[in-house]
């Protein structure tokens, strides 16, 4: 009986010590701390499943890390490029980019100024008579904006038959256009696409708003000439001349496995049955189609090929994706699905955002066929990212003097008496102006 009882206390203490370590697991993750012990333990279970970073060294591809990374860098780069661009003289003071920390990823205590330093080719910075600290652009990136509008310009119809098939494979045929926005710089879209962009199409698209106020894109007609896929085009030689109805199809999609997994040959057979099942089109109705079926996973996975084929890089962030399960009817586990079939996809988990590549269209680090935006944004890319020795600010002074002696030096004797004098009036406004508003400054004194 002793015996007994000491080992009941001995297992009654081992379950509380237990059941402490798991509560403080619990709190660490963050996870439904105002609910009871009961879902904590339900949800811990839940969880429990296997993650994107506890995969399989394996099954990790580096020449993909490293493209994450550098588009991680572009993307940064590029969205400072369009707040300035937004701006009426296209310059910012640096503490009101402060507000944009998120969307730039940049993290305290860094600060907006060191990083804005580390692109001199791109951005200058400099102060003015007060000593505040403002960020422009150099002749370089005004050309670079240029050339995008350009290029945006050329690419508006490929990107209004993309946005279109989108349509065509939603289940209501149409979409929130908030969600549509998440896609703007994947497929292509300009920055003004909500207000004007949507409306250059009336043949394909048209902006309708819901009872509650919600603008939604919607399909204005059904082209048969549209339902046909990427893979179909590439495999059958399909052509939109092609009299074609979407329905079953049983292609085989491409497959690119990493280099060091070896597994696939243990899963050769599964593999092999995977690729000759039917499926439906993505431009097919899936309505008939029940969830969790083999069918209808393989149907998910030829909307998202499809998808992904669209996009400007072949490759999205997966949080965009979650958006449309219910519009495209798609499980709710897509990351499932995406780490399943490793040799048609690829997840990296770099940055708080996971990002899914269509593996055929990279060899290696390099995209296989780069349309004129991609390589755009290399040009970009190749510009940021300067590491040297940092340079004193000028300030608003300092650059009067550079101009003034550049004058002086390239200008003939009459010259040189006009910028004298001008340099007198623009030296007394300043201090006249200094006298009279001293709470703001003139934007167009910079």
């Amino acid at each position: 009986m002793v015996y007994r009882a000491f080992k009941a206390s001995i297992l009654m203490k081992q379950f509380r010590h237990n059941t402490q370590n798991l509560f403080v697991i619990m709190s660490e993750r963050h996870v439904f701390s105002g609910e009871s012990s009961s879902m904590l333990v339900r949800v811990r279970s839940m969880t429990s499943s296997r993650r994107v970073q506890d995969r399989s060294k394996e099954k990790r591809v580096h020449e993909l890390e490293i493209v994450t990374e550098k588009w991680k860098t572009a993307s940064k780069v590029i969205f400072l490029m369009e707040t300035l661009k937004k701006e009426p003289e296209m310059i910012m003071p640096v503490r009101s980019l402060e507000q944009y920390r998120r969307q730039i990823n940049l993290p305290k205590p860094h600060k907006i100024s060191d990083f804005i330093r580390k692109s001199p080719k791109l951005f200058e910075l400099y102060k003015d008579q007060r000593g505040v600290l403002w960020c422009g652009m150099t002749k370089e990136t005004e050309d670079l904006l240029e050339e995008q509008d350009r290029l945006l310009e050329e690419n508006g119809d490929k990107a209004a038959e993309h946005v279109t098939r989108f349509l065509m494979m939603s289940v209501d045929k149409k979409l929130h256009l908030d969600k549509i926005a998440h896609f703007r710089r994947d497929f292509g879209l300009p920055l003004d696409f909500r207000k004007e962009w949507v409306n250059k199409f009336p043949q394909h698209f048209k902006v309708v708003e819901s009872g509650d106020g919600e603008e939604y894109l919607e399909l204005v007609a059904w082209n048969p000439k549209w339902a046909i896929t990427e893979l179909e085009k590439k495999v059958l030689g399909l052509t939109e001349a092609t009299d074609h109805k979407p329905g079953m199809l049983s292609l085989a999609f491409p497959m690119k496995f990493p280099a060091y997994y070896k597994k696939m040959y243990r899963y050769r057979g599964k593999i092999e049955h995977f690729q000759k099942r039917s499926y439906l089109s993505p431009y097919a109705d899936p309505l008939d189609l029940k969830a969790g079926s083999k069918e209808f996973d393989k149907r998910a996975i030829a909307v998202m090929h499809e998808l992904l084929s669209f996009t400007l890089e072949k490759r999205l962030v997966t949080d965009h994706l979650t958006h449309f399960r219910r519009e495209l009817v798609m499980p709710q586990k897509l990351m499932r699905i995406f780490l399943k079939h490793c040799g048609i996809f690829y997840v990296s988990e770099r940055g708080k955002r996971f990002s899914v590549f269509l593996t055929e269209a990279y060899k290696g680090s390099e995209l296989i066929e780069k349309c004129p935006l991609v390589l755009w944004k290399e040009k970009v890319l190749s510009l940021a990212g300067y590491r040297g020795r940092k340079k004193e600010i000028p300030t608003y002074r300092d650059t009067l003097e550079m101009e003034d002696e550049n004058l002086l030096e390239s200008g003939s004797e009459d010259e040189t008496l006009t910028v004298e004098s001008d340099r007198e009036e623009t030296a007394s406004s300043l201090d006249y102006d200094l006298l009279t508003d001293s709470d703001e400054m003139n934007i167009e004194e910079i």
